[in-house]
């Protein structure tokens, strides 16, 4: 069983994962990034943002996570998110001598350091909505400024941090149930094979079966 819950400013939301035997769960790409801990063993560990979706075995008991928007992961952990683009890495490796032994510290460690940059959020805006050419001139960055900005904070080139962006609106107002025609219309797909072939591209799946409950 899956639950989200609202989190402090600044933070996306704070979840857990309960399941009783070994599941495996697809993970897709959704721009954020997440810090994981398993009390079970203590392992507390950092996802880094995804480009593909990925398959992930999650042990008995509970999971718990802190979900960080896009943009947010250098000030937490302090280094460029495009570091740990596609892996799952300890946190002491990546802020060495930190020390949280409960879902509380997760919580208060993420909500203390996190920095939300005005201008990360209307770079994401102008990327989801428009694109890259247009997206660098409003900004009134150079192409090289936009791509080392996107990859500092978002961990992806602006191209694909507008796939990414695309994706992860279109498979909530899937969720939400509108039909696929009316999700490639809203999200900004050209047409539905559009959404179709991008959401087998980032997903490994077809939409219907990626929101089946």
């Amino acid at each position: 069983m899956y639950a989200e819950r609202p989190a402090p400013a600044g933070l996306a939301c704070l979840w857990t994962r309960t399941v009783t035997s070994p599941t495996v769960q697809r993970v897709v790409p959704d721009g954020c990034t997440d810090l994981m801990w398993t009390p079970a063993t203590g392992a507390l560990f950092v996802a880094g943002p995804d480009t593909q979706a990925q398959l992930a075995t999650v042990a008995p008991g509970t999971l718990y996570g802190v979900r960080l928007p896009p943009g947010a992961f250098p000030s937490v952990f302090g280094v460029p998110a495009h570091a740990v683009r596609d892996l799952r890495v300890p946190l002491a490796e990546l802020v060495p001598g930190v020390r949280l032994t409960s879902f509380s510290d997760m919580v208060s460690f993420c909500a203390s350091r996190v920095v939300m940059d005005p201008a990360l959020a209307a770079t994401a805006s102008l990327l989801r909505s428009g694109n890259v050419t247009s997206a660098a001139w409003e900004i009134g960055l150079s192409s090289r400024q936009l791509r080392r900005r996107c990859l500092d904070a978002f961990g992806y080139p602006p191209k694909v941090l507008q796939r990414v962006l695309r994706f992860d609106a279109a498979v909530r107002l899937a969720w939400d149930g509108l039909p696929f025609a009316a999700v490639a219309a809203e999200a900004g797909y050209a047409d539905q094979a559009h959404l179709a072939r991008e959401v087998r591209s980032l997903a490994g799946v077809p939409l219907g079966q990626l929101i089946r409950p």
